[in-house]
């Protein structure tokens, strides 16, 4: 069995640490050098020291092979979409590369080396419960409305701008503010240091 090293561009890069998603759908890809369905596949970011952030497996995309005009049965089947299903993530914590060569978005590598570099992987940490919140001061005249714009707030400023508090639910005095995906000082005190 064949395995890949596929590079994430840097700005799928980052919504990739932003939200959580089940696949990586990349596009635009060279079809010659196309990995199979079920094939493991290394997810590498696109920086000048590569560093793996995730673990997949080749999935077949949704609609794949239909034909783009449904009264044309001949009609080309559209772009061809690269579709990896995430089997481990490891964007806060991504292992070195190293020894793969990333020279193009999507490259063969043998399964010794696939294998080498995803045993790096430090073991699955055991699933639990954290409380996540993001409180905002709202000025409106009813709750109905004071909900309405707090969904603007937050589809407007986003995680680039809104801090978000997480605490695990057994201890909600280890809150802790994160911005963009990681951990943020929210004390201005500490800032003049």
């Amino acid at each position: 069995m064949s395995a890949w090293a596929v590079t994430i561009p840097e700005g799928r890069f980052a919504a990739e640490r932003l939200y959580h998603h089940e696949t990586l759908e990349l596009t635009g890809l060279d079809s010659r050098l196309r990995p199979g369905v079920g094939d493991p596949v290394l997810v590498v970011s696109e920086e000048r020291k590569p560093q793996v952030v995730a673990l997949g497996r080749v999935t077949q995309p949704a609609g794949a092979g239909v034909p783009t005009d449904p009264d044309d049965p001949e009609s080309d089947t559209g772009e061809a979409t690269l579709v990896v299903t995430y089997t481990r993530r490891a964007f806060d914590e991504p292992v070195p590369a190293d020894p793969v060569v990333v020279d193009g978005p999507v490259v063969e590598i043998d399964r010794a080396t696939y294998d080498e570099v995803a045993g790096r992987f430090a073991p699955q940490p055991d699933r639990r419960t954290w409380l996540v919140s993001l409180d905002l001061p709202i000025e409106a005249s009813t709750p109905a409305e004071a909900v309405r714009i707090f969904w603007s707030y937050v589809a407007e400023l986003g995680p680039r701008e809104l801090p978000t508090f997480v605490s695990p639910s057994s201890d909600e005095l280890a809150m802790q503010a994160f911005v963009l995906g990681e951990e943020a000082n929210q004390d201005p005190e500490e800032d003049d240091d």
